[in-house]
């Protein structure tokens, strides 16, 4: 069900998290390790590895009179490197050792992540918490195809048509037979292991859809082809339970415009608070799609049962249409104003936070409610 806005208010929750009685002693992990190659497919790696946003939390949740370990004893606000420990087993370890109680773990994961596999990290498994998703539920669902070809199975969620173009051993792609299907244009060409806006295209034709999907075909045997929704852009964050909300809810629709070619320019290029605005309570009462979508991102983050925020981004088939999903990020990018110089960096969930009466540190200090332990988080099972 969609969040009603009874959350209104910028009154700062207790530093103590939901799930332990203990005041955390934070420790923000960035990406460290290289991902691997699943299916094929390697998801690309962020320059810095996360470092920015991971320095934007960690410095914030200390203004906010929370205990946060650094791996550098005072580091510089301007600077992103030494706020944040390498998501290596050494570098979490070394977090642990220094007295570490709840892990942020800002950072890409899979199934073969140390936080899942590492068995130096055993003891800890009752008495550490984890902000993040569990490392099978991302490698699972981080796979466009896969989590789509599910909700499409379960039925019930609006989701544009797709096509997948697929690299066998033999070096067939049956790109031809996939382009002689496809009804209209134009089309997005996308890769089903992204990052930001990495690989994604609108193509006008055949012709150009072809090019795009041959270069995709060398980074990844496998690109996904989608029908373009050429309507209005949002963006929905769902939060988590907690012990003061347990159900999934979402804050309200972020509206993205300025668009570039047709995408939205990635957060690194175009800071998303250039080209982006919270959906008002009034505009939602005027047009039930939002709510309709909104529930639907809710229902996405129950069946797969996320731990974090996911954000899940949806466009309208056309004007004054429904809205589509159209991709699910297990990881949202958690940048914030805080530090020096970051004023313009909110993150779309940011944004979106602040329409219910959250600051970033407010966001930050709810997302580590909803931290769950070392030994829950290895123990994910897919529900599929």
């Amino acid at each position: 069900m969609a969040h009603s806005g009874r959350r209104r208010g910028s009154t700062r929750t207790s530093t103590a998290t939901s799930s332990s009685s203990r005041p955390p002693v934070v420790a923000v992990l960035f990406q460290d390790i290289d991902p691997p190659v699943i299916n094929g497919v390697r998801k690309p790696r962020k320059p810095g590895g996360y470092q920015d946003s991971g320095a934007d939390i960690a410095y914030t949740l200390r203004q906010r009179g929370l205990s946060v370990l650094t791996p550098q004893s005072n580091p510089d606000p301007f600077v992103q490197e030494g706020w944040c420990f390498s998501d290596t087993t050494s570098g979490i370890l070394d977090a642990l050792q220094r007295g570490a109680t709840h892990l942020w773990a800002n950072t890409i994961l899979f199934a073969s992540h140390p936080l899942q596999t590492a068995s130096e990290l055993d003891p800890w498994e009752s008495r550490v918490y984890v902000v993040g998703q569990p490392p099978s539920l991302v490698e699972n669902f981080d796979d466009k195809a896969y989590l789509n070809g599910k909700l499409r199975d379960i039925g019930g969620f609006t989701l544009p048509r797709s096509w997948l173009v697929k690299q066998d051993k033999a070096g067939s792609d049956g790109l031809d037979t996939v382009l002689g299907s496809i009804p209209r244009y134009p089309i997005v060409g996308k890769p089903i292991r992204g990052r930001g806006s990495h690989g994604v295209k609108v193509c006008r034709d055949e012709s150009q859809l072809r090019e795009h999907v041959l270069s995709l075909l060398e980074e990844s045997p496998v690109v996904m082809l989608e029908e373009f929704l050429a309507g209005e852009e949002a963006t929905v964050t769902v939060m988590p339970p907690s012990a003061e909300t347990p159900r999934y809810w979402s804050l309200q629709p972020v509206a993205r415009f300025s668009h570039q070619d047709g995408i939205a320019p990635y957060n690194g290029a175009v800071a998303v608070t250039q080209n982006s605005r919270v959906v008002g309570e009034d505009e939602m009462e005027k047009d039930r799609s939002y709510r309709t979508v909104m529930e639907e991102c809710e229902r996405v983050a129950e069946v797969i049962k996320a731990t974090a925020p996911i954000r899940i981004d949806v466009r309208r088939f056309g004007d004054g249409e429904a809205f589509a999903i159209f991709d699910i990020n297990m990881k949202p990018n958690m940048t914030g104003p805080g530090r020096p110089g970051r004023e313009n960096q909110a993150s779309l969930t940011a944004i979106a936070a602040e329409a219910i009466g959250w600051d970033y540190g407010t966001l930050l200090e709810n997302i580590l409610r909803s931290s769950q332990t070392l030994g829950t988080f290895r123990r994910y099972r897919s529900p599929f």
